[in-house]
């Protein structure tokens, strides 16, 4: 890492829970490119006065993690269509004061679904409805996918989301049908969660493909699960790699090839 100086440019991300992935993933890869940037993770209780302080202190980017992606949206002065599409934010870049928010969750979504290649013709079954959701389910629906029920305890959040996109929503698991299971919740993330599974094991038996967005940790308890019956798998560290590799190029102009983001990830989950 360069020796810290006046004009190094300076990246961010904002979360309830910070972790060390982004941080690792980011400044591994300036140190190995020479880029003259740093990268920081912070969590906040005052998004606004943070928002006040990425204009004010020329911070160049911002990562935002839950539970800030729909709230920072009155606070930015743009928003690229993947962020208006689904009203979630997980990418702001500062452009001399000028603060512009995308979602690279999305996107990288949409591109593990392409490269895992999901037939669109399953059935899904995702639970969870907050920011992250958003992205996931739009990708599903962008994938072509008809068939998608969205399991959330929120019924006004979920309700609202799976009929966004002409899907289904209940808030009690329904009978182990589905080719296809999401968790996009914190069931499994490190902390009170951890040792919890997102779905019961007659879902995970009848599934071909079982897809947890937690990244953090990357063995969450669905993901051993899924493995040890066989099923494929998506995660969330390929999750996180992509969509970092999306807010990298943002911030700094450089695109990554393949082998840099999977040097990059398998880093920053070297703790």
């Amino acid at each position: 890492m360069p020796i810290l100086n006046k004009d190094m440019q300076v990246c961010i991300s904002l979360a309830a829970r910070p972790s060390n992935i982004g941080t690792r993933f980011h400044n591994y890869l300036y140190d190995e490119l020479g880029l003259n940037f740093l990268y920081k993770a912070f969590t906040t209780s005052d998004l606004e006065g943070a928002v006040r302080g990425i204009r004010a202190l020329g911070f160049r980017g911002c990562s935002v993690s839950m539970p800030f992606k729909e709230a920072i949206i009155p606070l930015v002065d743009h928003l690229e269509p993947s962020a208006v599409a689904i009203e979630s934010v997980n990418t702001v870049v500062n452009e001399d004061g000028l603060l512009t928010a995308s979602n690279t969750d999305y996107e990288a979504v949409a591109q593990l679904l392409a490269e895992h290649a999901v037939d669109p013709a399953q059935r899904v079954l995702l639970r969870g409805s907050g920011g992250m959701a958003k992205a996931v389910v739009a990708a599903f629906r962008g994938a072509g996918f008809d068939e998608l029920t969205v399991l959330a305890r929120n019924e006004e959040a979920g309700r609202a989301l799976a009929e966004r996109y002409d899907y289904t929503w209940t808030a009690d698991e329904p009978r182990a049908d589905h080719d296809v299971i999401v968790n996009v919740t914190p069931l499994g993330m490190r902390g009170e969660h951890e040792s919890t599974l997102a779905f019961a094991e007659e879902h995970i038996e009848r599934a071909t493909t079982v897809f947890d967005v937690v990244a953090f940790p990357s063995e969450t308890p669905l993901v051993q699960a899924g493995r040890a019956a066989g099923k494929a798998l998506i995660t969330g560290a390929e999750v996180i790699a992509l969509q970092a590799a999306r807010q990298f190029e943002r911030y700094t102009g450089v695109t990554l090839t393949a082998d840099q983001v999977a040097r990059a990830s398998e880093f920053s989950r070297a703790e």
